[in-house]
């Protein structure tokens, strides 16, 4: 008996530890964070790519898209739901981008290091690490899923590597900021529930590593629902430069014609039947 009470504290214990998996599809895991289900169309998905469930506290909190070669992702999905919660004092990585048969954990470095008995180059052969960042002046960590858009323990599950971009300090702490703190408070009045998706336009530079890409643009899109009903979708683009800080707002047609040309003209949709 003593020793069935021992094992039910320890896997209550674990449901507390945060959990990210890389999954072959979107569709059964983690789709709820997609409106009706349903990822944007392919042609956002780069060759090397890997979709991630982004789990902390036995609970998806946002899955992303990564891109494996440019080490940033593509887009994050999520549920736009603000409310309290700390900021993270660490930053996690994906083990199963390091070696699938490893633990779904979210994990920092340095705990993958000790317990796996690897090092930091074995960690960030497909995906970005602590290093890259800290030497990259005049960028920061830009959030794809910000953790202002959402609440308690999803705020810590955003502080992970897999869901951060080079963003231009210029930009991130500007007109972005105003974006995600001013203008989408401002947009989801009157919404019941709000399906999220920003992501980055691959660019033509990398951080002084030479192992991430700086992306070219920032967009968002944004579709809400009163009841079960879609009633207005939204969508945002930044051109991601040192010198730029200016977010265009627009129609989500338009942001996804702006996509299409971005992404070499291939036909983009990101939320099914255009939120309509």
């Amino acid at each position: 008996m003593l020793g069935l009470l021992l094992l039910l504290q320890v896997l209550a214990s674990c449901l507390w530890l945060g959990h990210s998996k890389v999954v072959p599809t979107f569709k059964t895991p983690c789709s709820q964070v997609f409106y009706k289900d349903t990822p944007p169309s392919d042609s956002l998905r780069p060759t090397n790519a890997a979709r991630i469930c982004q789990f902390y506290g036995n609970k998806n909190r946002f899955s992303t898209l990564y891109d494996r070669t440019n080490r940033i992702p593509v887009y994050s999905a999520y549920i736009y739901q603000p409310g309290k919660g700390g900021r993270s004092d660490s930053w996690f990585v994906e083990p199963q981008l390091i070696n699938q048969k490893y633990g779904a954990d979210m994990d920092t470095e340095d705990s993958i290091k000790k317990t796996k008995g690897i090092n930091s180059a074995d960690i960030g052969k497909n995906q970005a690490i602590d290093q890259d960042y800290s030497d990259a002046q005049g960028l920061d960590r830009g959030h794809l899923c910000p953790s202002g858009h959402q609440t308690g323990d999803g705020k810590t599950a955003t502080f992970t590597l897999t869901n951060i971009v080079p963003q231009y300090s210029t930009l991130n702490q500007g007109a972005w900021k105003h974006y995600e703190d001013t203008t989408m408070a401002q947009k989801t009045k009157g919404c019941d529930k709000t399906y999220v998706i920003t992501g980055a336009v691959p660019g033509k530079t990398k951080v002084p590593s030479g192992r991430v890409n700086i992306p070219s643009h920032i967009w968002s899109a944004a579709c809400c629902l009163k009841g079960n009903k879609p009633i207005k979708a939204w969508g945002a683009i930044a051109e991601n430069e040192r010198n730029k800080n200016h977010v265009r707002n627009l129609e989500l047609w338009d942001l996804e014609n702006r996509l299409a040309g971005l992404y070499g003209g291939r036909g983009v949709t990101l939320f099914k039947n255009s939120c309509a």
